[in-house]
């Protein structure tokens, strides 16, 4: 099943000139969701992983099921101010200033083996932050994933050093 075509693009939003990858036709279709799950489980299954963290708010709905179906732990990283308890967090650059994530400081135990995932990568800000949170917690990142990959906005480069794994991309489209 190929899911880049179950993944709709919307032109110029938000604003003109963006082409926007849009997850909700592929979650809204039962067997093409399953199918994105399970790939992620063939890659991930036997990598000893402890915790699956999901960035807010797209990395949940790939990020829960997966934790759920390899039975380790899952943590959210939010936007600033929506976690209840002790928070440590991460600003990182937008296109017009800037915007902070966090997550609980006890989310992560040092020497956990953590997995990030996403629902995509493009300049690579938010998922360089959330990595930036997994170590300050001593947490040994595994690997970041997503399902789609904007390779055009270079947001690999923000994050050289890490493993990445993606399903698909839209390269120059």
């Amino acid at each position: 099943m190929e899911i880049k075509n179950k993944i709709r693009t919307v032109p110029d939003w938000p604003i003109k000139g963006v082409m926007f990858r849009d997850i909700t036709t592929l979650l809204q279709e039962p067997e093409v969701f399953r199918e994105t799950i399970d790939q992620f489980y063939d890659r991930y299954k036997d990598m000893k992983l402890d915790k699956i963290v999901g960035i807010d708010a797209r990395g949940f709905i790939f990020g829960a099921p997966l934790a759920y179906k390899m039975n380790v732990g899952f943590v959210p990283v939010r936007k600033k101010g929506k976690l209840p308890y002790k928070t440590i967090s991460a600003e990182y650059a937008l296109e017009y200033g800037t915007d902070t994530i966090e997550m609980h400081e006890d989310g992560i135990k040092p020497g956990e083996k953590v997995l990030i995932i996403d629902d995509l990568i493009a300049t690579g800000g938010t998922i360089e932050a959330a990595a930036r949170l997994v170590e300050k917690l001593g947490g040994d990142i595994v690997e970041l994933a997503f399902v789609v990959e904007l390779p055009d906005l270079n947001g690999r480069e923000k994050i050289q050093g890490y493993k990445i794994f993606t399903l698909t991309e839209f390269e120059g489209e």
